[in-house]
């Protein structure tokens, strides 16, 4: 009788690059339905702030979804903390997603920016992230992925001063620290979520940042005016539990599956979406400018998903 070893190797070779595709597939298919939940964040952010203050949005979205948060991790059996060790990247978490995108997406479309034109700005997330990610995990990108974030980069710096004054404005600025706090949020959830579950997660991100995020509700609600109507309690509602919970367990369970690069390009898609909703839910003119910006922007980063491995 013959021994073939080679039969021996090569098969599982083949089922870990079997695991590995569906892997892969199974990451892309839940990180498009965090990406489906986030692209209603823009529009209904604008509809939540119709009856309450911008900064009472950004910050109370948090303690609702904190209270989602606490009840999921007791019916759970789950601790209501992390472990210590893990401090860091759950604070880097707070400030970017719990804290950073909220706060500067809500003043920016407060201060005028539509959200067609919020949309295309943060249509360099997708490339945020995954610069982010190359930083955090050590690769070396080819030059194709830099040229592209820099082709990208520029693509929204002429679609900002062409629709502008010929300057970047207070809004534009505030849009991109938007993406750079979602950016890093995205980073070190996906990390941590090769772990542990996603929406222990972003739960226990919510429930770190309640200490802030509570009392800073309640002093808001006390000294801001408030005009409550269906349009904008549907809009709260929705930026509370989808955008700040909801929408965060298939998307980082999605990044930790399909790699937080790889399974981020998904999110090449939101610009669109998020085009698509502005038009529907808020009327506004969909121009061709803002369209060529953002297929240019989609260009450019999906440039850099294909460039982002090491030579």
């Amino acid at each position: 009788m013959k021994y073939n070893d080679s039969a021996i190797v090569v098969r599982p070779i083949a089922a870990s690059r079997q695991g590995a595709r569906q892997g892969d597939w199974r990451g892309s298919l839940l990180a498009g339905l965090g990406v489906l939940s986030f692209s209603g964040s823009l529009p209904a952010t604008v509809f939540a702030m119709r009856g309450f203050d911008p900064y009472l949005v950004a910050v109370g979205r948090a303690v609702v979804a904190a209270v989602a948060a606490v009840i999921c991790l007791k019916a759970a059996g789950a601790p209501l903390l992390p472990p210590r060790a893990h401090l860091r990247p759950y604070a880097l978490i707070v400030l970017g997603v719990v804290l950073g995108f909220p706060l500067f997406s809500g003043l920016a479309l407060n201060s005028g920016a539509s959200t067609a034109h919020s949309a295309v700005v943060i249509g360099l997330l997708p490339a945020a992230t995954a610069v982010f990610a190359v930083l955090r995990a050590g690769e070396r990108p080819r030059p194709l992925f830099w040229a592209a974030c820099a082709a990208g980069a520029l693509s929204i710096t002429v679609f900002t001063l062409t629709r502008g004054t010929g300057r970047l404005a207070g809004a534009d600025v505030l849009l991109v620290l938007a993406l750079l706090s979602a950016a890093v949020g995205y980073t070190e959830g996906g990390r941590l979520a090769r772990e542990t579950p996603g929406w222990r997660v972003i739960s226990y991100a919510l429930v770190l940042a309640a200490p802030v995020t509570v009392p800073v509700t309640v002093v808001l609600a006390v000294t801001t005016p408030a005009a409550p109507s269906a349009d904008s309690l549907a809009g709260f509602a929705y930026v509370a539990l989808v955008s700040m919970f909801l929408g965060f367990i298939p998307w980082y369970a999605g990044l930790a599956r399909g790699g937080i690069a790889r399974a981020g390009q998904i999110q090449l898609a939101q610009p669109l979406l998020n085009l698509v909703w502005a038009w529907l839910l808020l009327n506004e003119e969909i121009g061709p400018a803002t369209v060529a910006a953002a297929l240019a922007v989609l260009v450019c980063v999906a440039a850099t998903q294909a460039g982002r491995r090491a030579s």
